[in-house]
């Protein structure tokens, strides 16, 4: 399983730090990402690690405000989050790629269908 955390509330401007660690788990992860979910909207892109070289992408919407981070699949994959916007509020999920193999392609680790593995969510909050 993957266990998110880190959620809360957080005024515009402030930083969060979210944690996803994975737990009684043995197998190879390709990649961990981040999406996230506002009310009425369809899940979306944050960031992605891969783990053939430590590969980061990131949605232009957190591009140079949120950093991944992550020593391997096996210990928990940060997300700093900083400079947060009002737009920024959503549940925010934690993905695994286990099938494999690595892609080159970008679009590949931005779709929700590539990932075999899903967190149960944290929700933030950013007030205006």
């Amino acid at each position: 399983q993957l266990q998110a955390s880190g959620g809360g509330l957080v005024q515009a401007g402030g930083s969060l730090r979210l944690s996803c660690a994975a737990s009684g788990r043995t197998f190879n992860t390709y990649a961990t990402a981040w999406f996230r979910q506002a009310p009425g909207k369809e899940r979306e892109f944050v960031a992605v690690i891969k783990w053939n070289g430590g590969n980061t992408d990131y949605a232009d919407s957190v591009k140079g405000r949120f950093t991944i981070s992550g020593d391997d699949a096996k210990n928990p994959v940060d997300l700093q989050m900083n400079s947060l916007k009002p737009e920024d509020t959503a549940v925010y999920y934690c993905a695994a790629d286990d099938d494999g193999p690595f892609r080159l392609s970008t679009c590949y680790y931005r779709q929700t269908t590539t990932y075999d593995y899903w967190g149960q969510g944290t929700l933030v909050t950013v007030s205006s």
